[in-house]
């Protein structure tokens, strides 16, 4: 009974804990996901996997396209550091919503210094999904 008893509390601290997690923290989880798509070169993927709000701005073969013409000039990823996160409730040009800026420090294998900001949204269907990303 004893041991039951604990892996019933141990069970509710797991999804306590995944429940009550910040947006912060749920967003990194989103974006980290996402970017092993992009790292991965499964470009397709990482739009299906986009927020609703990301589709209805971009067309898929436009981000294919658009990823696979960075990547190729880019290359692979050496080194990736978050740098902040911040979330907000506005951002220009997009809906009103809850959104998390997360820029990442990142070394490619052709560029030494570049920032990665990724932009996850709580999208509609209440799941944190990539709506933004670009590289500086």
């Amino acid at each position: 009974m004893k041991r039951l008893l604990a892996v019933v509390l141990a069970a509710l601290f797991i999804s306590g804990a995944c429940f009550g997690a910040s947006p912060e923290k749920k967003a990194k989880i989103a974006a980290n996901n996402w970017l092993e798509l992009v790292d991965g070169k499964n470009y397709a993927k990482s739009y299906d996997d986009a927020a609703s709000f990301f589709k209805v701005v971009v067309k898929k073969d436009d981000w294919i396209n658009t990823l696979t013409g960075l990547r190729s000039t880019l290359r692979g990823v050496v080194s990736r550091q978050l740098i902040s996160e911040k979330y907000e409730e506005k951002m220009p040009g997009a809906p009103d919503g809850e959104y998390v800026i997360i820029k990442y420090k990142t070394k490619f294998e052709k560029k030494e210094a570049a920032e990665e900001v990724v932009v996850p949204m709580l999208d509609t269907d209440g799941k944190w999904r990539v709506s933004g990303y670009y590289v500086k």
